[in-house]
């Protein structure tokens, strides 16, 4: 029993360091601090240390980091697993936790939301299953995208090099409809219905996603019907790319015109349903299937130059992280998996994630860290999750159905909707 004390009651040297500023620094001097402390208890420590020097200090969580590896268990048994000797000063350096602080007020939709996109730090994009679009400022809907006949399954803005207004917004969607549509408005300018300006078909099944080319002269979709489709997002017709111009008569009058283009190429190879599609360069586009398989393809030559297969069905693709190079992927079981094709001889993943409990609908990687991502589930949970520990930093519960679809917003957000027809916002997320 003597010795079983002893070990309960071990004490290890430890100094904290971190790259955080003042006031989150606290002294750099060595103390010692029972070996079975975890996460929590090394957060009071490091916040008595900080309030020491600062009365004012309003405790707040952080995370640890050992050798780079964030600790996930008691201090005892991490250095017991890695190796590590306690008989020296042991250097840990402590972050913020990376967890949201504040849910918002949901955003309710008339029907499953399917599709969502943050890239824009000023409002939220969502596509829904009763065919709309919708733009969300201050938790407000300012903008309809009207005119697809079936649920939107995917949303993205394209970044025009050129554009007339600095102020216009222009969107692509996808739709069960077997459409692509391209739109654009003044974010600033609240009105209630936006037509699209250019409608595109071509796929003969639903399109599942759409995304565009860094420069946004093009966008490339996915759909049921095995194939990939290059689009320009050109607004005139001066390039051949002109099927025909449509107008609508309402109440004698005729509204603006509607361009119909036609698909420039297509990249032919997967075998079923093209799930999600990504174009982080300008060349290269990368895709997700129901095949088993992610692709990388060359724009230029329209070959798939990359080919990696998992065994299971693909539902959401994203590529980033450490040099923008690592693809990360979910589908028909709660694993996410991540793959960095520069390691050759291999195409297995270099990561996978266990915690959900269910099928993984989408997958995001954050636009300023090398380290972090997130993934949501069937399972009814958005997971926010580092490199540096297998077990997921927060679990985001604030959906009451499935979770269909998620993404960062403004840096330091989660944006998700699902089958409960909410937009669900979780903030104050310190990442950086």
């Amino acid at each position: 029993m003597a010795y079983e004390e002893d070990v309960e009651t071990r004490r290890v040297q430890v100094r904290f360091v971190t790259k955080l500023q003042a006031p989150l620094k606290a002294p750099t001097t060595s103390i010692a601090i029972p070996s079975d402390l975890t996460r929590l208890g090394l957060s009071s420590v490091v916040n008595n240390l900080i309030k020491a020097g600062n009365s004012d200090w309003e405790p707040q969580p952080f995370d640890f980091l050992i050798d780079g590896e964030l600790v996930r268990m008691s201090l005892e048994q991490f250095l017991l697993a890695k190796g590590i000797s306690a008989e020296k000063v042991l250097e840990i350096e402590y972050i913020k936790a990376v967890a949201p602080r504040k849910q918002e007020d949901p955003c309710l939709h008339d029907d499953w939301v399917s599709a969502v996109s943050g890239s824009n730090p000023g409002f939220i994009l969502t596509g829904c299953y009763d065919g709309f679009g919708r733009v969300w400022k201050g938790g407000s809907c300012t903008h309809i995208l009207e005119g697809h006949g079936d649920a939107i399954t995917s949303i993205s803005i394209i970044n025009q090099k050129g554009a007339k207004s600095s102020l216009t917004t222009h969107v692509a969607t996808a739709s069960k409809d077997r459409t692509v549509r391209l739109w654009k408005f003044d974010a600033e300018e609240p009105t209630n219905n936006v037509r699209a300006f250019k409608i595109l078909r071509g796929h003969s099944s639903s399109v599942q996603s759409v995304a565009p080319q860094p420069s946004g002269e093009m966008v490339c979709s996915g759909s049921w019907d095995s194939t990939i489709n290059l689009w320009q997002t050109n607004e005139s017709d001066s390039d051949g790319d002109l099927v025909s111009v449509k107008k609508r008569k309402v109440n004698s009058k005729v509204e603006e015109s509607q361009l119909e283009g036609e698909a420039v190429s297509s990249l032919v190879g997967h075998t079923q349903c093209v799930s999600s599609v990504v174009w982080p360069e300008e060349r290269t586009i990368y895709s997700a299937s129901w095949d088993h398989s992610i692709r990388s393809w060359d724009v230029e030559t329209g070959r798939d130059v990359l080919s990696l297969f998992c065994g299971k069905v693909l539902n959401d693709l994203d590529v980033g992280g450490d040099s923008s190079a690592l693809i990360a992927a979910g589908g028909s079981d709660p694993v996410l998996r991540i793959w960095d094709p520069r390691k050759s001889g291999s195409s297995a993943p270099v990561l996978q994630f266990a915690s959900h409990s269910s099928w993984i609908t989408a997958c995001k990687w954050h636009d300023s860290s090398r380290q972090h991502l997130l993934s949501s589930s069937y399972d009814g949970k958005v997971m926010l999750w580092d490199l540096r520990t297998a077990w997921p930093l927060a679990v985001i519960e604030s959906h009451k159905d499935k979770v269909l679809c998620a993404d960062w917003w403004g840096g330091d957000s989660v944006v998700s909707g699902g089958a409960d027809s909410n937009l669900c916002i979780s903030s104050e997320v310190s990442i950086l």
